[in-house]
């Protein structure tokens, strides 16, 4: 049996009640729906109506908006009743933390509750309490008596609920026994949803939200097999990434989270989380979701053959991280960070200039190359030999012919096709790469005898890609290969997009590479395009979907360290948590995420968490080093870690106040150049 989901060898939809909210059905097969949150005042009710019609008009098939007290839950019913009169009818989410009053207006007003089990019945005051069994059987009770009321009326009224786990929004009580971890997100869920099916209520959907992607797909996955154990049945699932961010950052780590889960089949609504215009998570939502497409007839999609895994089981553990034992070579695998390839196999004549866009500069006046944090290691060119001295850290991968004319053999390696290496004459004494299209239609296990002819070369690196629709199913099936034949070589993923758009393209990479990554798998990624979209994105580069100062090798090599960044399998860059602006939110949350980016983003490694309200405050930004809050008109909050330094600073001089906590903590560091 498998441990979360119904297959791990191609794309299946994992079988989930049917909820009804409104008139829309959820889980079951249908749809993945799309949804997204206001960010207006609540009070604002016609701000909120505009929005939210953007929002459905844009492709949301439901709106939640914030209800933090009786005033702005009462005030639902005159949000709905005005956009009911326009003729919207998409379900309304009522989004509630830390009051349950207000809950109980709202469920008998709208179409589905969130509720959020770290704080809807606890306070958290990040206190360690040693719980007896009495004294944790006891706060249970207390749970009950609290959310049972809510769960009765909901059930009188028909109104749906989501319990909305946050990794940063845990109870002391459940941080006290399990600690900051997915088996604490699951079980704080589970407590509800106990309650819940104590008193026959169904209509349910379940999140666990968090800002590390690893953390949240493990915690989903942990709570299906939960579910499927306990009750034999599992909810829908509702998918976010919490606080991801803004621009390439939230698209790439909502694509590696969501993506991860949608690839196992797991998923029956997405919210991308982002610091824009709510109307702009909901086509970053679709191109999530339109990869795909079933119906409830055909819940399957395979396009080549993939055979099932050894004894039904993975030989890897799926629930928590652990990098796949590799042996290095060169300064690929092992303890070695993965690698960057780059791709200029369709650049003609590349120069020093082309080398800008991979992190790489020189200056004619000093003769020196400098090196960015997000520089490639390598790059690949196809049949070229480049006419200029390189950076001392770049090294080149070229065909076989071609790298038998490079001079210098400590530069240029050679890569192969499989069956190619094991024939081949000449061979590189350091390094070799050698491709793996993993179970394409003309390919099965019997075919790749030759894994044992190059099986723990010293010299060879394995590419893994794959041409089947479900690609990384399929690269997945053959890292489970590797390992049965105990196979150590260290592997590079390669994945290609045809698609045309950047948001497309993030999101292709994301899932495909992100799903491997997180699960251990990979030494190193090589992302490209087609013929076609390298093409289209060339002469679209100058449009409003790409940035004009942007060439698609720069484009592409800022996707790959993004997403080592979101798995944290490399740091190479700042990192912001920074939440969606909602009805609570207390200052400008857009001008001040790019203020404070374009002031820290220098500090590779630091974790900044940039929080609009004391709600999204020190629960959410779960595992951030420094925290900016706020905590009232004009008023900000920072925080090192979950401790409060510094309160109710003026907005206006709170981001030189921030910059100043960074240096005193040792975390700032001035701009500079390494030269190489």
């Amino acid at each position: 049996m498998q441990l979360y989901t119904t297959s791990l060898t191609e794309y299946k939809r994992l079988a989930t009640k049917e909820v009804k909210v409104g008139d829309l059905l959820l889980g079951n097969f249908h749809p993945i729906r799309l949804q997204t949150m206001t960010t207006k005042d609540t009070m604002d009710t016609m701000g909120t109506v505009e929005e939210s019609i953007r929002s459905i008009e844009a492709g949301a098939e439901l709106i939640r908006i914030t209800a933090p007290s009786k005033k702005e839950a009462e005030n639902l019913l005159v949000i709905k009743n005005e956009l009911r009169k326009r003729g919207y009818n998409t379900p309304i989410v009522a989004d509630i933390h830390f009051t349950p009053n207000a809950a109980e207006i709202a469920a008998r007003i709208i179409e589905k509750v969130r509720v959020n089990p770290g704080n809807y019945v606890d306070k958290k005051k990040f206190e360690l309490i040693d719980y007896t069994d009495a004294d944790y059987a006891e706060e249970i009770e207390r749970i009950q008596e609290r959310f049972t009321p809510l769960v009765k009326i909901c059930k009188e009224y028909g109104t749906a609920m989501r319990i909305g786990t946050n990794h940063g929004s845990l109870s002391d009580r459940i941080m006290s026994r399990y600690g900051d971890t997915p088996m604490g997100m699951v079980e704080s869920a589970m407590e509800f949803l106990r309650i819940a099916r104590y008193e026959n209520y169904h209509n349910i959907v379940l999140s666990m939200k968090a800002s590390n992607p690893q953390v949240m797909v493990q915690a989903y996955r942990l709570l299906v097999k939960t579910m499927q154990e306990e009750f034999n049945e599992c909810y829908p699932l509702h998918l976010g990434v919490t606080e991801a961010g803004d621009g390439e950052d939230g698209r790439l780590k909502s694509a590696v989270g969501i993506g991860t889960l949608l690839e196992d089949g797991i998923g029956d609504t997405v919210r991308v989380s982002l610091t824009e215009d709510p109307e702009f998570e909901i086509p970053v939502c679709r191109d999530l979701v339109k990869r795909y497409e079933t119906t409830p007839e055909n819940n399957t999609y395979t396009f080549g053959t993939v055979p099932a895994l050894p004894d039904g089981k993975t030989p890897y553990n799926p629930l928590a991280y652990k990098r796949r034992e590799t042996f290095a070579v060169d300064n690929i695998g092992a303890k070695h960070v993965p690698v960057v390839i780059a791709d200029f196999s369709k650049q003609t004549n590349i120069t020093p200039e082309h080398l800008r866009s991979i992190g790489y500069t020189y200056s004619e006046t000093l003769d020196k190359w400098s090196i960015s944090d997000t520089a490639a290691d390598y790059i690949f060119t196809g049949n070229q030999i480049i006419n200029f001295a390189l950076p001392g850290t770049l090294k080149v991968i070229t065909y076989p012919d071609t790298w038998l004319q490079a001079t210098d053999k400590t530069k240029y390696f050679p890569i192969f096709q499989d069956s190619g290496y094991v024939t081949a004459e000449q061979k590189s004494s350091l390094l070799n790469f050698v491709m793996i299209d993993c179970f394409n239609d003309e390919t099965s296990l019997n075919d790749f005898t030759y894994i044992d002819n190059l099986a723990n070369d010293p010299t060879v690196v394995i590419c893994l890609s794959s041409t089947n629709k479900n690609a990384m199913q399929s690269v997945r099936r053959m890292f489970v290969e590797l390992q049965s034949r105990h196979v150590k070589n260290p592997v590079i993923l390669i994945t290609d997009s045809n698609w045309t758009t950047p948001d497309e393209h993030h999101i292709h990479y994301g899932t495909e590479t992100g799903a491997l990554l997180l699960d251990g798998f990979g030494d190193g990624l090589c992302l490209g395009m087609s013929a076609a979209s390298y093409e289209s994105a060339s002469v679209h580069s100058s449009g409003r979907n790409y940035n004009s100062n942007q060439s698609v090798e720069q484009f592409i090599n800022s996707t790959a360290f993004s997403i080592l960044q979101a798995t944290r399998t490399r740091i190479s860059k700042t990192e912001y948590i920074s939440c969606p602006s909602c009805g609570r939110t207390l200052f400008d949350l857009q001008e001040t995420t790019a203020k404070i980016r374009s002031v820290t983003n220098h500090l590779k490694g630091v974790k900044i968490a940039i929080m609009g309200c004391i709600v999204n405050g020190p629960g959410e930004m779960a595992d951030a080093d420094f925290g900016y809050v706020g905590s009232g008109p004009g008023k900000i909050t920072l925080y090192k870690g979950k401790e409060v330094v510094k309160r109710n600073v003026n907005s206006d001089v709170a981001v030189e106040e921030l910059i100043n906590l960074l240096k005193e903590n040792d975390a700032w560091v001035d701009v500079t150049a390494e030269t190489v």
